[in-house]
């Protein structure tokens, strides 16, 4: 499953790669949130960057970017795939189109 497509405004490709490897220990079922993934990475205040590069994942292989969410749960904005990936997985929205991260956050 392929990410929303972008571009990688900076970091490397192995920055890239370090974050896509983390994204793609998320199991099925559960999501992370950006800041998660920047926390993992020993970057915890770059989960903006984390946000670019799963943007531009595509570029790099094929990775689980669906189960990355922002820290309230949101889906990635225009992205309406993403909510249908995450249903697939058994992941249920909220009715405001929110993960309950309390119930699917991974717990690595």
């Amino acid at each position: 499953m392929n990410c929303a497509r972008g571009t990688l405004s900076r970091g490397s490709d192995d920055l890239a790669y370090e974050i896509l490897s983390v994204v793609s220990e998320i199991p099925s079922g559960r999501v992370a949130t950006y800041g998660q993934l920047a926390r993992l990475i020993g970057r915890e205040k770059n989960s903006r960057q984390v946000g670019a590069v799963l943007s531009s994942a595509e570029r790099y292989g094929d990775y689980p970017c669906h189960r990355v969410v922002n820290h309230a749960g949101r889906t990635a904005p225009g992205w309406a795939e993403q909510a249908e990936l995450l249903r697939d997985e058994g992941v249920e929205l909220k009715p405001n189109g929110c993960v309950d991260l309390k119930r699917y956050q991974w717990d690595c």
